[in-house]
């Protein structure tokens, strides 16, 4: 109890922040007249309510937090938070289980983007801008925001920072104060979200719609406001407007920070991550491209091209939009989708996945003991760019990815046990994960989760939450190690 009660008077605190989010929908709903505005103000009110009892009933509890506390409060952060979110689309919703709201909100904290809903057209403008808003808030991370409050309550920011931050450089700093750090994030991400709403508005889209799709493409999250995504728009320009958006998300956000500050575009030819990720990605639009005309699937190139890009991008940076039933083409192209969206997104980014660092390191690791085979006696360090990078970090990450394997098949053969087919089943842990969204066959980019029976759904939104906890702060707690004194 001496562990818990600390982090329960932070969580506390951040319960009441996290009800000051619910006015975006209640002014929402005011504007369009939808009719859900008590649904949000009375979801506000148990929210900061809730909050205020857990503040106050361990407030004699505060202290600084140590190492340890950062990981149980993150993961509690996301599954006590996606709780509170499920209770409007509860009061809205009706017919609605708990399970199915509590994978919506899930799915959309942890930018997922899988849902279980049907008649996303016709859903109040209200409800269907609090699931894009948990999108873009998901996508930076909720704790790095109260990282830049926090500290004024006199909570330490530090380990919660490094505890949710994706990648395996959780030490690097932008700034000398780590507030600073998440002040400057967040920043970055608020300008470059107003830039992709205007961006949308001027390609076609309306004010609505435009700022929903903003926000699910900065966070990766995939929402819609429509059934068929974005192929409800049937618009090349909206979706070259959202490949640039979702690549530029799908870059390390300290690298965009640091252009925006030197007003130049340095940082990015100095990014081994950024070119690496560009180039994979970029590349295979051209030959998934190439395959679907070759294939006849599209009756010329520059269709197939279209197609390819879109989808490809939206998968490969886990955002999880759809602009097509790409579950029809031929089975070499979705599958080489989702190998993507485990390898290509940056560290620092808000997509998911194994990440383009860790690929990187370990094809030079595993470049490194060819080379020691044959050279013994070489000293060949592993460098990503001109940096050397450290034999313990290289180890944690051959870690990572043994985990995450294993995390892959030990899921998808939990989800065949309870009836699933082997490419549903498989494909769904993939876009769980990797937060992607829509995976192939019964769960693909035409249908969605709400088939799902409620055992599946509560193993998949287990797994949304290890993909974007990036398993170690998830899995550290069911160790009996970390409950010890």
């Amino acid at each position: 109890m001496n562990k818990v009660l600390p982090i329960t008077n932070v969580l506390g605190l951040m319960l009441m922040i996290f009800s000051l989010t619910l006015l975006l929908p209640v002014a929402t709903s005011f504007w369009y007249q939808d009719g859900t505005a008590w649904e949000f103000l009375e979801a506000m009110i148990i929210t900061l309510g809730g909050g205020y009892l857990m503040w106050l009933s361990t407030r004699r509890f505060k202290r600084e937090l140590k190492a340890r506390d950062g990981f149980l409060l993150v993961t509690l952060v996301w599954t006590v938070m996606a709780a509170f979110a499920t209770i409007p689309l509860l009061d809205e919703l009706h017919g609605l289980s708990f399970t199915d709201a509590y994978f919506e909100t899930m799915s959309g904290l942890t930018t997922t983007g899988a849902t279980v809903l049907v008649g996303l057209d016709s859903l109040p403008p209200a409800i269907n801008l609090w699931r894009h808003e948990l999108n873009w808030m998901g996508g930076m991370g909720i704790i790095v925001l109260a990282v830049a409050v926090l500290p004024l309550l006199g909570i330490g920011g530090r380990q919660l920072y490094k505890a949710e931050t994706p990648g395996p450089m959780k030490d690097s700093q932008l700034t000398p104060r780590i507030t600073e750090t998440a002040k400057n994030l967040w920043l970055v991400y608020f300008g470059i979200t107003v830039a992709c709403i205007l961006a949308l508005r001027w390609a076609g889209m309306s004010w609505f719609d435009a700022i929903c799709h903003a926000f699910a493409t900065m966070g990766l999250g995939g929402f819609s406001t429509h059934d068929a995504s974005v192929g409800y728009f049937n618009s090349p320009l909206i979706e070259f407007v959202l490949i640039v958006f979702m690549l530029i998300a799908g870059m390390n956000f300290a690298t965009h920070f640091l252009a925006v500050r030197g007003r130049s575009l340095k940082p990015y030819l100095a990014d081994p991550e950024a070119k690496a990720f560009l180039l994979l990605v970029i590349g295979s639009c051209f030959g998934i491209g190439f395959y679907l005309w070759w294939m006849g699937t599209y009756p010329d190139f520059w269709s197939a091209l279209r197609h390819a890009s879109f989808n490809l991008v939206s998968v490969a940076t886990d955002c999880g939009f759809a602009s097509a039933d790409f579950d029809k083409w031929p089975i070499f192209a979705p599958l080489w989708m989702l190998f993507l969206s485990c390898v290509s997104v940056s560290s620092g980014s808000t997509g998911g996945g194994i990440k383009m660092i860790r690929t990187l390191l370990v094809f030079k690791q595993g470049w490194r003991e060819m080379l020691l085979l044959i050279h013994p006696r070489a000293v060949v360090p592993v460098k990503v760019g001109d940096h050397a990078i450290a034999n313990k970090v290289v180890f944690a990450v051959q870690g990572f990815i043994f985990l995450y394997f294993y995390s892959v098949v030990a899921l998808t053969f939990l989800l065949l046990l309870s009836g699933l087919d082997f490419l549903s089943a498989f494909s769904a842990v993939i876009a769980c994960i990797n937060n992607a969204g829509p995976g192939l066959n019964q769960v693909g980019p035409a249908t969605n989760y709400g088939m799902l029976s409620d055992f599946q759904t509560w193993v998949l939104s287990f797994t949304m939450l290890l993909g974007r906890l990036e398993l170690f702060t998830l899995l550290v707690l069911f160790t009996p190690a970390f409950w010890r004194k």
